[in-house]
């Protein structure tokens, strides 16, 4: 069953909605955006959610060392990276024990990259749907993001077959997250589509 990741969570009522909804991933975003938090905020949040929920970093370009420095402090179990990300990285990344999603946006799959999960993105919080049907198998975790929704999540999911959906704008409204919407995604995501 696909399993949900719900990004740029800011304040004490999201981590409270995740929680509520059973997410399976919660994510923090560290690069400069309308979601970005300290790592001071994302340690006070980290304390509030539920310990079976792991936590993923976003970072665009960041440092290998400021990565390892939020991991490290307890703020993350798993760095998504944006940006151009170097094998190199990846693996010094990985040698520590920290997970990595490489993201892939609006460019196919380098389907030589040693990172754990794949993730195919329309880009950072464009709301934009990508063609689900040009999307390639591959034999690692597949993370889908871009432009999905309560209402389009479900159909998403029948046709890509991803291992994780991950949705950040599509669960807000007024740009807050939702606990409704939440619900509602997290529900439909794991639903199955019965033809």
């Amino acid at each position: 069953m696909v399993k949900v990741k719900i990004c740029g969570l800011m304040r004490l009522q999201d981590i409270q909605a995740v929680n509520a909804a059973e997410a399976d991933f919660a994510g923090f975003v560290f690069a400069p955006s309308r979601h970005q938090i300290s790592l001071t905020t994302a340690l006070q949040l980290r304390q509030h959610l539920n310990r079976n929920i792991p936590t993923v970093g976003v970072f665009v370009n960041e440092s290998a060392d400021d990565i390892l420095a939020s991991y490290h402090a307890g703020a993350i179990d798993i760095a998504q990276l944006h940006g151009k990300s170097t094998p190199a990285e990846i693996a010094r990344l990985q040698a520590t024990g920290l997970k990595v999603i490489q993201v892939f946006e609006r460019q196919s799959i380098d389907l030589t990259s040693q990172a754990d999960y794949l993730m195919v993105d329309s880009g950072k919080g464009s709301g934009q749907v990508l063609n689900w049907q040009a999307i390639p198998e591959i034999d690692r975790p597949l993370i889908l993001a871009g432009g999905l929704t309560p209402t389009n999540v479900n159909q998403a999911v029948s046709i890509v077959h991803p291992d994780i959906v991950d949705v950040s704008s599509g669960v807000e409204t007024n740009q807050l997250k939702d606990p409704t919407k939440i619900t509602e995604f997290i529900k439909n995501a794991k639903e199955e589509v019965v033809l």
